[in-house]
Parts: C-alpha cells; sequence; structure tokens
C-alpha cells in the first residue's frame, strides 16, 4: 500500500486525496502539520529534502513530490490520464498552467487571509495576488466557453488539480459569482463518481 503525507486543509495534499477516491487507490495516510514544522523534521526531510507537503512514498522506499507529479503517477493507466498524445499533453498544460499561474495567486492569497494575522506583512502582498488570480479564472471562464473540461471532453487530472483551490477561491477573498462557468464546472466536479470532499480545518 502507498503512502501519503501531506496536511489535509491544504489544496495541493487535497488532489491526492480526491484523486484517490475516484480512482479507487487504497493509501495511508499520514497528516503532517506544517504550521507545528512538522515538515521540518529529520524523518520528514528524509522524505523530500524541500521539506515540502504532499509526499508519495511507495511500498520499496521510493518517494515522489510535487502534487501534479504524484497525481499523473497515480492516474497512470485510467481514464483521469488520457492516453491520446494530444489530449495528455493537453491535460498536462492546464496542470502546468495552475501551479504557474493559479495556485501562486490563488492559493498564497488563501494562506495569507487565511492563516497570518491581520498585520502580517505579506498581507501587502494581496492586491497584486488577487489580480493574478482573477486573470487565472477569467483565463479558466473562456477556455469553459469552448469544452467542458480542462483536459477536453473528459473529466481529467486537469480538472481535479485545478478544483482543489479554485473550490475555496472565496477564502481567498475572490469572487466566483463573476465567472459563472467555471461555478457550473466546479459543480460538475462534485458531482464525479467517488467525489470527497476537502477536509478544510
Amino acid at each position: 500500500m502507498i503512502t501519503l503525507y501531506g496536511l489535509s486543509a491544504s489544496g495541493n495534499c487535497y488532489k491526492l486525496q480526491l484523486a484517490c477516491a475516484q480512482l479507487g487507490i487504497e493509501h495511508a495516510w499520514e497528516e503532517i502539520d506544517v504550521t507545528r514544522g512538522e515538515n521540518l523534521s529529520p524523518e520528514f526531510l528524509a522524505l523530500n529534502d524541500r521539506g515540502k507537503v504532499p509526499v508519495l512514498r511507495l511500498d520499496d522506499g521510493r518517494t515522489l513530490s510535487e502534487s501534479n507529479a504524484i497525481l499523473h503517477y497515480l492516474a497512470e493507466g485510467s481514464p483521469l490520464l488520457p492516453s491520446d498524445p494530444w489530449q495528455r499533453a493537453k491535460t498536462l498544460q492546464w496542470m502546468f498552467f495552475e501551479q504557474y499561474s493559479h495556485e501562486p495567486c490563488i492559493a498564497v492569497s488563501r494562506f495569507i487571509r487565511k492563516y497570518l494575522p491581520a498585520q502580517h506583512p505579506r498581507r501587502a502582498s494581496l492586491e497584486a495576488l488577487q489580480a493574478s488570480g482573477n486573470e487565472a479564472l477569467a483565463a479558466m471562464e473562456r477556455h469553459l466557453a469552448r469544452l467542458p473540461w480542462f483536459g477536453g471532453e473528459t473529466y481529467t487530472i486537469a480538472d481535479i488539480a485545478l478544483f482543489a483551490y479554485t473550490h475555496v477561491a472565496d477564502e481567498a477573498g475572490f469572487d466566483l459569482g463573476a465567472y459563472p462557468r467555471v461555478e457550473h464546472w466546479l459543480k460538475r466536479v462534485m458531482q464525479q463518481p467517488g467525489f470527497v470532499p476537502m477536509r478544510n480545518d
């Protein structure tokens, strides 16, 4: 059985819980509380020397980090990762977008607003993060005017990757009401077989 190490309230970690539920992958879950520095313990750094969650550990001891790389590994050979080279590349395109243009704005805004005190100096960056996050949401809205899912015509791990932080974007200060297609897409993701909610506490 594989083991996943992560923080349940993290969108990057939730991606893997959702994928495992929808793929029927049995796994052990080890909660790592990054707010208490558990990710910097010698034991965890032996798994990922960058000290970041999530991490996947196989029975043979091999480890893999970076949430979307783990998603790709878990979905190999399943309908969530298209076998057609073009559709697979389009799926990866949106997963790269999620990590480069989406997560750094929406997830970071959520972290600052939800976990840092009101007078924290990082709050000065919120205005710029909000502008970039709204650009990412607008790009998603335009895409969904043409295709139902981010991999194309079918639900894929690109949708899982983008769902994780988009569905809690209100906690980051974003008004999803301005993006009706994104809102409808979120509802459709939640209707997919095997869907499980994020533990957000």
